[in-house]
């Protein structure tokens, strides 16, 4: 089992991975399969089911698959370009991606919210269709959004493709079990093992401007949200906090008998900046969802800025370990609130954060293990129910609460040796079954919980 680092992390746009950028890619690989058909088509259509229909505007899923099937990509978004196109599709009804002609399209027509027709592959399913110059349907593709941003045809999820079908890598780990026992056969370290993988895929060099990249990108987000404030998109009038709360941290530093809890404010105000631009439909990077993106950054953050001897020459083994982490839970259970509630989300997050922070603290491969396994036992049964639809309550305040409970776990984890009863495996397929057991009302639908005993205006 291979998951890249590049797929775990992608650089994006908010509110979602699953609900944004999925359909977004999507109508980018349907767009591909319209250019490879040999029919001509006149327009396109498409209808949102599950998931992506109870909270699909909260999480701008028709402005996202609009988008898409105008051509834009997430990784490449430009929102000055995406407001021309729409603001030009408002008066003409046609959408013009490249390589095909002019497709006519109308989103109060042609793009239905489907709440009744659940299908059958994934709780985020989405139907494309091109159509030919009589309104008949001549090409129909079903897509699932999984997670984090990875989107699958009905076809490839139905043949188990979501598993990789690449050359063999050095260590082709699926479970912790066999991490642990790569790691102490080879002698090195989780990072190391990962790192030989990516390198044996796309080279030593590819690497590390990839993952310098990716912090960079995390980092400015962190800072681009620390220095904004006002309200929220989305009608709920969330304020933004990060900023404040930042300006008075800043203001207290060097202040005689300051609190050592105050140290979790800036983990806590690190992961809401993230979150707060996710909210607003900033970039984000996937970590391993938005959603969840600011826990991973805020953990990193806090390493780099409050823990003395970090250095950034680390920053490539905490991502590294962290996707090692990440791609575990992803194969052998999921990293989707859809399928399996927040635990699936920001518990995942943290038990990826915790293990890269054991790791770039000194931990060794039964540290992480166990650092991982603590944050995400303590996550478990956790659901998702976002008020509105929006990924703001009560996402934006558990992200910072994930990333406490990564440096806790983490923190935990060094003071041991590595051995504990619960492995790390069984916490993985216990998330897995306490998904499947969870009522459909707590998993990304705002059917149930907070989003039914708040109001929503």
């Amino acid at each position: 089992m291979f998951l890249s680092v590049f797929e775990m992390f992608k650089v994006g746009i908010g509110p979602s991975s699953s609900h944004t950028m999925g359909p977004m890619v999507a109508a980018a690989r349907f767009l591909d399969m319209m250019r490879a058909s040999p029919f001509h088509f006149a327009g396109v259509r498409a209808s949102l089911h599950g998931s992506l229909a109870f909270t699909g505007v909260g999480h701008a899923t028709d402005r996202a698959t609009i988008l898409g099937l105008a051509g834009f990509v997430p990784d490449t978004y430009d929102n000055d370009k995406a407001e021309a196109v729409l603001a030009d599709l408002d008066s003409t009804h046609l959408l013009h991606p490249e390589g095909l002609p002019p497709l006519k399209f109308d989103p109060k027509r042609d793009l239905a919210f489907d709440y009744d027709t659940q299908l059958k592959g994934h709780a985020n399913g989405m139907i494309l269709m091109a159509t030919d110059a009589q309104g008949d349907v001549t090409l129909r593709q079903v897509f699932y959004s999984i997670g984090g941003g990875f989107v699958m045809t009905e076809e490839e999820l139905a043949a188990g493709k979501d598993t990789d079908e690449g050359a063999p890598v050095p260590f082709p780990f699926k479970s912790a079990k066999e991490m642990l026992e790569m790691a102490q056969a080879s002698g090195k370290t989780i990072a190391g093992m990962k790192r030989a993988n990516e390198e044996s895929r796309g080279g030593a060099d590819n690497l590390k401007r990839g993952t310098a990249r990716l912090w960079q990108v995390m980092n400015d987000c962190i800072d681009r949200g620390l220095n904004t404030d006002g309200i929220l998109p989305g009608g709920l009038q969330v304020k933004r906090r990060a900023k404040a709360i930042h300006d008075a941290l800043q203001a207290e530093r060097g202040m005689n008998q300051q609190a050592p809890h105050t140290i979790n404010d800036w983990m806590s105000v690190y992961a809401m900046a993230v979150n707060e631009e996710n909210a607003a439909g900033g970039q984000v990077v996937t970590a391993p969802t938005n959603g969840a993106a600011g826990v991973l950054p805020a953990t990193l953050r806090y390493y780099l800025d409050h823990v003395p001897g970090a250095s950034e020459k680390h920053v490539e083994d905490f991502l590294l370990t962290a996707a090692a982490i990440g791609g575990l839970v992803k194969y052998n259970a999921s990293i989707s609130g859809a399928e399996a509630g927040c635990q699936a989300e920001v518990g995942s997050a943290a038990a990826m954060s915790a293990a890269a922070l054991c790791a770039v603290m000194g931990g060794t491969p039964e540290q992480v293990e166990n650092a991982a396994e603590i944050a995400l036992e303590h996550h478990l049964g956790m659901t998702c129910d976002p008020v509105k639809g929006l990924v703001q309550v009560p996402c934006i305040e558990r992200n910072g609460l994930g990333a406490i409970k990564a440096v806790s776990a983490a923190s935990l984890a060094l003071r041991g040796d590595g051995t504990h009863l619960v492995p790390l495996d069984a916490c993985i397929e216990t998330m897995r079954q306490t998904g499947a057991d969870m009522s459909e009302k707590y998993k990304e639908t705002s059917l149930g919980g907070l989003a039914v005993n708040v109001p929503n205006c």
